[in-house]
């Protein structure tokens, strides 16, 4: 039996499963923790790849990693990095992502050269604030890749086995200087960005190629960014869209064609098949539920018992949840706010509830936001940490005023990272058909979505009133 592994190097951590190639029954798994901040020096990463993958990876047939994108990983001559790597959730970048959306001549310009308008994640905009603020790095920089680029990479043996970088459509497409539509790097966009510097970059590899082979001769497929892996593993095809509730929150759609949105917020990245994958993507999401867990001295299981006590709306307290900054809208130095309290509403349940309300009226104006660019919006899936509570499904469907389907929780990444490896393996030119693990379906409101469109006012209320 052939059986392949798929790794989650996320934001928080290292997930692995290793599946069976033709059926994708999960046989094994194993997890590791990542580091805190927003700066990391990938050998963490590495490392939390071999803790993870301990007595699982010995004998798999075929190995792909999904990582978090965006992020910055610069190498020198000596193929070891020349500083730490800049994650996706470092806003330093916000004003360098500014300059560059500017030089270039403004943001429709940039959407339909890339699809995608600089912000601070983009790695195009870390890439300015390395030049302009480490330029002796930079001098140093002979290659640039993605923290997916780089463990595939690592697989492979790295610099030492002068294994040749490598990435994949999906993660290209979120760097800000490889267009989807195009389907090659624009190294103007790159010497823009990196103040004339033209360092190496990764061979785009497609979906189903093979980056090469681990030292000891398991087959490594390209691999994808989290939100890639994430639509390969659940299977997604035209008209559904997945809003993602992990560390940030993502809502992506599976698309024939590509975008270009100059406002933006929708980001056209390619996907993990040869499609597209226009994404909307929050920095507050899974954390907005742990920080009021930790605000209220409680656990996640509790804010949503408290939740769900509460009735919509909370008798009026609205959560604008920009713990972290907040990248849509673009508001890097923004913090949170708790508006429209009083006597009346000042309880536990009503504060879970808002905390809830606001994380989810964000990921609607999301939904919006794509149906604007003519993507299709027939079935919602919500995923992610955040969505294992009942509360939460519940939430969305009154909020988005639809039904919405709650796959099983599970590692959906990894999932999908094992899938591209056993296509990968097969050389089938289509991935393997695996079943899903089974859907819990919230219907629609009974209400019509009164209930929820009185929510989103109130929400859309309160944030004119802090950033109109």
């Amino acid at each position: 039996m052939p059986t392949v592994a798929g790794v989650d190097s996320s934001t928080q951590s290292c997930k692995i499963v290793v599946c069976d190639a033709r059926t994708g029954e999960v046989l094994a798994r194993g997890r590791a923790a990542h580091p805190e901040g927003t700066e990391v020096h990938p050998e963490a990463w590495w490392q939390a790849l071999l803790t993870a993958g301990k007595g699982l990876l010995e004998h798999v047939d075929a190995i792909a990693v999904a990582g978090q994108q965006h992020g910055l990983v610069a190498l020198g001559l000596d193929g070891e990095p020349v500083r730490e790597a800049l994650l996706w959730n470092d806003t330093r970048s916000a004003r360098a992502a500014a300059d560059l959306v500017e030089e270039f001549g403004g943001a429709r310009r940039w959407a339909k050269a890339v699809g995608t308008v600089p912000v601070a994640a983009i790695t195009a905009a870390k890439l300015r604030w390395m030049a302009d603020h480490e330029p002796g790095l930079a001098n140093r920089t002979e290659a640039v890749l993605l923290p997916h680029d780089w463990l595939t990479w690592r697989l492979r043996g790295g610099a030492a086995a002068w294994a040749e970088p490598t990435t994949d459509r999906g993660e290209a497409s979120g760097t800000g200087y490889w267009s989807p539509a195009e389907g090659r790097y624009r190294e103007d966009l790159l010497h823009l960005a990196f103040r004339g510097r033209a360092p190496g970059l990764p061979r785009v590899l497609e979906p189903s190629e093979a980056a090469g082979r681990t030292p000891d001769g398991v087959l490594v497929a390209a691999g994808t960014g989290d939100n890639m892996g994430a639509a390969l593993g659940l299977g997604i095809g035209p008209g559904d869209v997945v809003v993602s509730l992990g560390t940030s929150g993502t809502a992506f759609a599976c698309s024939p064609h590509p975008t270009a949105d100059a406002s933006g917020s929708v980001a056209g990245f390619a996907d993990a098949t040869g499609r597209f994958l226009p994404l909307v993507c929050t920095l507050n999401a899974a954390r907005v539920l742990s920080s009021t867990a930790r605000m209220l001295g409680t656990d996640l299981a509790e804010v949503g018992a408290l939740a769900a006590k509460a009735a919509p709306g909370t008798e009026g307290l609205v959560l604008l949840p920009y713990l972290g900054g907040e990248r849509t809208p673009n508001l890097p130095d923004a913090s949170g706010s708790l508006l429209g309290m009083r006597k009346a509403n000042m309880y536990p349940h009503n504060l879970a509830r808002a905390a809830v309300e606001g994380m989810l009226c964000g990921m609607a104006d999301a939904l919006d936001k794509l149906r604007a660019e003519g993507v299709a919006v027939d079935r919602v899936l919500l995923i992610g940490g955040a969505a294992k509570a009942p509360v939460v499904g519940e939430v969305a469907a009154e909020i988005f005023g639809a039904a919405v389907t709650v796959p099983h929780p599970d590692e959906y990444v990894a999932l999908g990272a094992a899938r591209q490896a056993a296509w990968a393996l097969s050389g089938a030119p289509h991935p393997p058909r695996w079943s899903p693990s089974g859907a819990v379906e919230v219907p629609a409101p009974a209400d019509g979505g009164a209930a929820g469109r009185r929510v989103r006012e109130a929400y859309e209320g309160a944030w004119r009133s802090m950033y109109a």
